[in-house]
């Protein structure tokens, strides 16, 4: 059973005990998953670490070099 069959057999069995139907599946997806990007930087933050991960800092500072490189006018080889 997928994820609609599922919201339609809950939101059946809602309406046949008068209580209010569930919500939509995929509603709560963002909410879920910025709640898990401050629970791993909350945990990061205990245990001493930085509370960005290497991944992003590394990619940031790659975006920020090639942005002022265009912006400088130079020629931007590929690695």
């Amino acid at each position: 059973m997928d994820a609609l069959q599922q919201h339609l057999f809950d939101s059946y069995r809602a309406a046949r005990r008068g209580e209010p139907a569930p919500p939509a599946p995929g509603t709560h997806d963002a909410a879920v998953l910025r709640g898990l990007r401050d629970r791993r930087r909350f945990e990061r933050v205990v245990a001493g670490r930085p509370a960005t991960g290497r991944l992003g800092t590394a990619l940031g500072r790659r975006l920020r070099t090639l942005g002022s490189r265009r912006a400088s006018g130079s020629r931007v080889r590929p690695s």
